[in-house]
């Protein structure tokens, strides 16, 4: 097939599911980076009625506009073990879904956000309704900037992301083993933006500032070793050598406590820099 026959194809695809989708003037945003839940502009909150159709929404949130496949719904439902009702109890969540977005006024009765299309089911939504989506996107924008010089855009890019987490993603779902990766693979994303954000912080000079959310990260995060090297620097080159002595002091017994470990070696070099203040080099601009 050719380039322009693909296209067109895609292009008729687009304008046959154009009508299934959230209500026309309604601005709906689902919710992944935090308790999952679908909220509209004028402040209400929307949850699937049962745990099943929030996992089945859940679900299809991770995969906008693409087909996820039956055999997906079953491994995140049932795991291996799927009981010989499955395609009819999924048929039943899938029907719930839609009922959902119907009663709480989010799409006409006549319109179907959740479409069916073998070998299974695809949610028609916008980039920008998915929070997940807009961190993604906000994330890379930011680290654009970074590499291109534009430091504070930069900063406020990666600060504004950051922003959009209200807790653990998928928070209040019981989650099986898709989603549960999809969970981990959302928070690896957010560990990177903010060690992200924190690199550029620095190269702005900013860290006396940083201090209080490195020691709140080193809390939500002890073994962690970057967070506790980004601590030592920020504390010492904000004149409070003492304090950073102490905190590698505290980084070292954790690790040894906790795996038997001594700091890595990079670690141990800030320790020496700290000790040893004329031989300090200058941080790179």
């Amino acid at each position: 097939m050719g380039i322009n026959s693909a296209r067109g194809r895609s292009i008729r695809t687009r304008s046959v599911l154009k009508k299934h989708s959230i209500r026309p003037g309604v601005n709906v945003k689902f919710r992944s980076l935090g308790p999952f839940e679908i909220t509209t502009e004028d402040g209400r909150s929307h949850i699937p009625p049962t745990p099943k159709v929030c996992q089945v929404l859940a679900l299809l949130l991770t995969r906008p506009e693409e087909i996820v496949p039956v055999d997906l719904f079953m491994e995140e439902l049932w795991s291996d073990n799927p009981p010989r009702s499955a395609l009819t109890t999924l048929q039943t969540y899938i029907y719930h879904s839609r009922r959902m977005f119907v009663t709480e006024g989010l799409a006409d009765p006549e319109e179907t956000v959740v479409v069916t299309r073998n070998p299974g089911y695809l949610i028609r939504l916008a980039d920008h309704q998915l929070d997940a989506h807009e961190f993604e996107n906000m994330v890379k924008t930011g680290r654009r900037a970074a590499d291109q010089g534009f430091l504070e855009i930069a900063e406020q890019k990666l600060r504004h992301a950051l922003e959009m987490w209200h807790g653990p993603a998928l928070a209040n779902i019981s989650t099986g083993r898709v989603l549960s990766g999809y969970a981990t693979y959302l928070e690896e994303l957010r560990i990177r933006a903010v060690e992200r954000h924190i690199e550029v912080a620095k190269r702005l000079g900013r860290d006396r500032d940083l201090i209080p959310e490195l020691r709140s990260l080193i809390q939500q995060y002890p073994l962690n070793e970057w967070f506790h090297a980004q601590l030592i620097e920020s504390l010492n080159v904000s004149g409070r050598r003492a304090e950073a002595l102490q905190a590698y002091q505290s980084l070292r017994q954790l690790l040894t406590d906790e795996l038997g470990l001594d700091p890595s070696p990079d670690v141990q070099r800030l320790h020496h820099d700290v000790l040893n203040p004329s031989r300090r080099p200058e941080r790179a601009a």
